[in-house]
């Protein structure tokens, strides 16, 4: 397998968690709502169901309906429901949510290839071709400049799409050098801001505490603990004796 290959299936491992954790966290909010006391309804099939009969229908069982989003189909007219939750023939508590994908129709759209485009200059090309941004997610990777789009989903030329939106990987340059972080305490905090600095850490925070029993600009806590991994972006925090 290339390196595109993998990175395109790291891609799509990362969104379908995130797809299945907002499906996983909608059922338990639904399942929640269900113990409520109150009158319940038969939810009817709204699949096929244009939107507005949709609302009509729901509205008359005294239920809400939300659109979550909207999804290619070939099969479903524009506008229609795709899907629903809760599934038709469960019963549910008045005034409570069912939740729908609407169709877009057939997609009309060939994915554009955004790879090795920066960030901003791909999101515009895809918002050009009728497209919508879906995640972004970012990784240190050494073949690639910063906000560089190093793979995409779904693939360059691709025309049978489910959904408008595509999902973009960014480089965040090379991973920079991480270093287990010293002992520091007992040291004198004037030294040890130097030391960091010269070697690139920027991010230093000191706090001055009341401890007369130790010379004054003594390190007494530190944060992060010794034997943390720290590289230059991370923030260091001292307690110094007063």
């Amino acid at each position: 397998m290339d390196v595109g290959a993998k990175l395109r299936s790291l891609l799509r491992l990362f969104f379908l968690a995130a797809v299945l954790m907002s499906v996983a966290v909608l059922s338990a909010i639904t399942t929640i709502r269900l113990t409520i006391h109150g009158r319940q309804e038969t939810l009817p099939n709204l699949v096929g169901m244009p939107i507005g009969e949709a609302r009509r229908v729901v509205g008359a069982l005294g239920l809400q309906l939300n659109v979550e989003d909207r999804l290619y189909s070939d099969k479903i007219p524009a506008d229609a429901v795709v899907t629903q939750m809760p599934a038709a023939g469960t019963s549910i508590k008045a005034q409570q949510m069912v939740h729908v994908l609407l169709s877009l129709g057939p997609p009309k759209v060939s994915v554009p290839d955004l790879i090795g485009r920066s960030i901003r200059a791909a999101q515009i090309t895809a918002v050009e071709r009728g497209l919508t941004i879906g995640d972004v997610a970012g990784l240190y990777w050494s073949q690639g400049e910063p906000n560089q789009v190093v793979a995409q989903d779904p693939p360059p030329a691709t025309t049978d799409l489910q959904s408008p939106a595509v999902n973009f990987l960014v480089s965040m340059g090379p991973e920079p050098p991480a270093y287990l972080c010293p002992d520091f305490k007992g040291k004198f905090i004037g030294v040890v801001q130097a030391e960091l600095q010269q070697a690139g850490f920027q991010n230093i925070k000191v706090v001055s505490i009341q401890s007369p029993s130790v010379s004054a600009g003594t390190i007494l806590q530190q944060n992060p603990p010794a034997g943390s991994k720290i590289t230059p972006d991370t923030s260091l925090e001292f307690q110094v004796a007063q």
